[in-house]
């Protein structure tokens, strides 16, 4: 089992070489992670993560039952122009690869409006990648003209709500359906 300092150490020569805009952030446990916006070249990431999720984490996110992303979702989540639909992932260094364990995005559902999501892998959970996630997130939405996020979740998704509570989004219940939840920040 690798000490906090022996993860950061090995995580930070895979960090280095990261070219473009991105973040090293610590977590509650100390142990660095990479958070930079959502690329192409993140598919077979992106793919891999969702399949590793729990079925209950998976149904969280996309509000269904999957067993596991099609083409058709794999482009659409993968689809960001880093102004109408941006995303960020969340990497850590494990076996000579960088791993994503999380992931935020938001896509523009009217001019000033946006609908944001956050999923981050199970083992990772409790550690604040969240809260990191979406911080980095609001403030691009805010830099973006964006002027309301919201985010439509099930009603029992007690670390979503937790988590948007934490953020300062208010939550109603949705009118539509009684299994779900909106949770609405003013930017």
């Amino acid at each position: 089992m690798l000490t906090v300092k022996d993860h950061n150490d090995r995580a930070a020569a895979a960090y280095s070489t990261v070219t473009g805009q991105h973040w090293i952030e610590a977590l509650k446990d100390g142990r660095h992670v990479l958070i930079r916006p959502l690329t192409e070249k993140d598919r077979e990431r992106e793919y891999a993560f969702i399949k590793r999720l729990s079925p209950e984490s998976r149904h969280m996110r996309f509000l269904s039952q999957i067993s596991e992303p099609g083409t058709e979702m794999l482009d659409q989540l993968m689809d960001t122009d880093n102004k109408q639909r941006t995303a960020y992932v969340a990497l850590v260094h494990e076996n000579g690869q960088l791993i994503e364990i999380g992931v935020a995005r938001y896509a523009a559902t009217s001019e000033h409006e946006c609908e944001c999501a956050v999923t981050v892998a199970d083992e990772w959970t409790h550690l604040g990648l969240g809260t990191l996630l979406m911080e980095h997130l609001i403030k691009t939405a805010r830099k973006n003209d964006f002027h309301q996020m919201y985010s439509v979740d099930a009603s029992s998704n007690a670390p979503m709500r937790d988590l948007a509570k934490s953020l300062g989004f208010e939550t109603r219940n949705d009118p539509d359906d009684t299994r779900q939840v909106i949770h609405r920040l003013h930017l």
